[in-house]
């Protein structure tokens, strides 16, 4: 079984409408309020879990992620206000 680090280099938590497509990330905080949070939550997007960047479409909007095993779509507005790191895997 691997154990979950997060890369030492760049601590500094990023949204994941700039994360690299391919990479994996842990959530560190939803920072968004309100129903766009709740929303967020209720799809399994929580402090702690894992996401993966799929693909993003042409024109940048909506994100598509992997997160606990299912794929989800997500508005770049949505994705801005997730905070993550990128783990590594040793």
């Amino acid at each position: 079984m691997s154990s979950l680090k997060t890369k030492k280099s760049g601590n500094i938590p990023i949204p994941l409408s700039d994360a690299e497509i391919g990479k994996e990330y842990i959530v560190e905080t939803i920072v968004c309020k309100g129903m766009v949070r709740r929303r967020i939550l209720d799809m399994g997007i929580v402090p702690g879990s894992i996401v993966k960047v799929l693909r993003v479409a042409p024109l940048g909007d909506p994100i598509e992620i992997l997160t606990k095993g299912l794929p989800l779509s997500i508005r770049r507005a949505e994705a801005s206000c997730i905070k993550v790191r990128e783990v590594m895997r040793s």
